[in-house]
């Protein structure tokens, strides 16, 4: 067999690449799992993903810093269990993804709690087990958190998450760092938030954090947010509150077609040096990457059905639908699909769709391909915010997924049957 080469139209996922004409993700061959899993099926690298939090590390390193891993891009157990085994935190948005922490054997004291809207019943559940901060959004999230803690007997320790009104050059669904975005404390009101949050009894102010959006490829964004944070952290220490940590928060991009976001070790030397250079090099830094450590680890297997010509669009039909890859439904986001298995001849322009009884489920549009029904394509970097956010619309039972690592296979999360999807219902 040839050794493996990077074929054009991979972008970003050197662990997925062509042997002879046959597709692999690092040694394993993915014609080999579709046949064995069925599809749709999920497949992630786990050399990929510790690579992307290789070049972090390595921006990091000599300084005291805690990664935090993001977990909404990627959930799966296996995987949060992979970040946990590397010494990373967890930055999560409910109560739930704090189980699934537990569950993967996560420090509850490497865990970030975001979010707009936490409950009491979460707030109970993070100080019972003893997370390391909340991230709080709100002046209102202030007192409930602070009378949670103070029922409990414990402190609760918070940062408080600062919008600072910078503009992440993305798609306005993943922008949160605008006056008009629902996250955060507007930074004209931040200094009166951090006075009542030291006022409160239950609370003791450990951060400031900021997060300003997602799918980032420039660096000036973060450089401003930066200023901007760093500003505030000034003004707040001159008023006697100290802040322990800075938390940057996530939002770097990775190449989906062609986008060239910086590497995460070279975005980090240049925040570094604005830090040094304004005298706040030292402090402990939090970030919560998340789409950035997995999103070009993952690809997503699925067989076409049909091949569907007309007058003016040529349909490839496959059984991955918007329940399974909502990216390109929720974003109109790019994802590139190619070939498990390779074939000579002359390619057709399709549009690839799913099965769903919607005409929003479509994959790619206009795509030449060399395909035929029994075909397995795959949809890459599918690694992020894909399975995470997967559901059950049409009553689709969710994919499988696979962990590989090296030659070894494994299997990290079983098909959902039908039964699996109305088995907590009831009859009246």
């Amino acid at each position: 067999m040839n050794a493996p080469t990077t074929p054009q139209g991979l972008p970003g996922q050197p662990q997925v690449a062509y042997a002879g004409d046959q597709l692999h993700v690092e040694g394993v061959c993915l014609s080999e799992l579709a046949r064995e899993h069925g599809t749709p099926l999920f497949v992630y690298s786990k050399a990929a993903m510790l690579s992307a939090l290789a070049a972090y590390q390595r921006g990091f390193a000599g300084r005291n810093a805690q990664i935090c891993y993001a977990m909404k891009a990627n959930s799966s157990l296996a995987v949060l269990q992979v970040f946990a085994d590397a010494g990373c935190g967890f930055d999560i948005v409910s109560g739930g993804e704090l189980a699934r922490v537990l569950a993967a054997g996560g420090d509850p004291a490497k865990v970030i709690f975001s979010g707009v809207g936490k409950t009491r019943h979460e707030m109970k559940q993070a100080l019972q087990v003893g997370i390391g901060c909340f991230n709080v959004e709100s002046e209102a999230e202030l007192d409930v958190l602070s009378a949670v803690a103070a029922d409990l007997g414990k402190v609760a320790p918070v940062s408080l998450r600062v919008n600072p009104n910078v503009d992440p050059k993305t798609h306005p669904y993943i922008s949160t760092g605008l006056k008009g975005n629902k996250f955060g404390i507007a930074h004209e009101d931040a200094q009166r938030a951090y006075r009542h949050a030291a006022s409160l009894p239950g609370l003791k102010v450990v951060g400031i954090d900021c997060h300003i959006g997602s799918q980032i490829t420039d660096s000036t964004p973060y450089l401003d947010a930066m200023d901007r944070v760093l500003d505030l952290v000034a003004d707040i220490e001159a008023a006697g509150i100290a802040i322990h940590h800075i938390d940057f928060g996530g939002g770097l991009g990775i190449n989906y077609n062609g986008d060239t976001p910086p590497e995460a070790d070279a975005l980090w030397a240049q925040l570094l040096a604005k830090l040094d250079a304004r005298g706040y090099g030292q402090r402990q830094l939090m970030i919560e990457p998340g789409r950035s450590l997995v999103g070009n680890a993952g690809v997503c297997l699925t067989e076409v059905l049909y091949l569907k010509p007309g007058e003016q669009k040529n349909f490839c039909i496959v059984d991955a639908a918007m329940n399974d890859l909502p990216r390109p439904a929720m974003y109109q986001a790019f994802h590139q699909i190619v070939p498990v298995s390779q074939h000579s001849g002359d390619g057709v322009v399709y549009d690839v769709v799913g099965p769903v009884c919607e005409s929003g489920d479509w994959i790619g549009r206009d795509r030449q391909l060399v395909v035929q029904a029994g075909d397995v394509l795959a949809v890459l970097s599918a690694g992020a915010y894909c399975m995470s956010m997967a559901s059950n619309y049409n009553t689709r039972g969710r994919a499988a997924e696979i962990l590989v690592d090296g030659t070894k296979a494994h299997l990290i999360r079983q098909r959902e049957s039908a039964f699996d999807t109305f088995a907590l219902e009831q009859l009246v």
